[in-house]
């Protein structure tokens, strides 16, 4: 179900380093998952159980953040990350879905690009310093609160309430 701290889905594999010949920068520190998404969000959302889910990627991915689950729905891991928007268009193992702004900020959704089944999960970045911050959501269908949902519309409306807690200086 996407639970657990090997990497949460498909961005731990990383394939993401394949436009990045040097090594890259820490994950941002601006912006902490873990402590900056305030209850108020996490209770509108439903979400608990927050575990920390740390990972790292071949060429020095990082991702810092954590995860939480919804009863009945959706799982997701919020994780800052030294992967940029850009490396995300440039990688060739990643199909880019949807260009948008969250919060006046850049945003983009993509999965992996031999995935056959895109609709129960979604990655989608948003662009900060350094970086971005990660939501990668797993939404099966079986889900009896939110399996029929759009996974990425989730994700969108999630990041809606997440970017706003984001610095500006991050």
């Amino acid at each position: 179900m996407g639970c657990g701290s090997s990497g949460g889905g498909g961005t731990g594999s990383g394939s993401s380093t394949a436009v990045s010949p040097t090594t890259l920068a820490p994950a941002p520190t601006g912006f902490d998952p873990c402590s900056d998404v305030l209850k108020p969000v996490l209770d509108s959302e439903q979400l608990h159980g927050m575990e920390k889910d740390d990972s790292n990627g071949n060429g020095g991915t990082q991702w810092r953040g954590c995860m939480w689950i919804q009863s009945d729905g959706y799982t997701v891991s919020i994780r800052t990350t030294n992967i940029t928007l850009p490396m995300v268009r440039a990688n060739a193992g990643f199909k880019v879905a949807e260009e948008l702004t969250i919060g006046g900020r850049a945003a983009i959704t993509y999965h992996d690009s031999d995935a056959t089944d895109v609709s129960h999960d979604c990655i989608l970045d948003v662009q900060i310093k350094g970086g971005s911050v990660e939501f990668n959501l797993n939404n099966p269908a079986s889900n009896r609160r939110t399996g029929s949902t759009d996974t990425c519309e989730i994700g969108k409306s999630l990041a809606g309430k997440v970017v706003p807690l984001i610095p500006a200086t991050a």
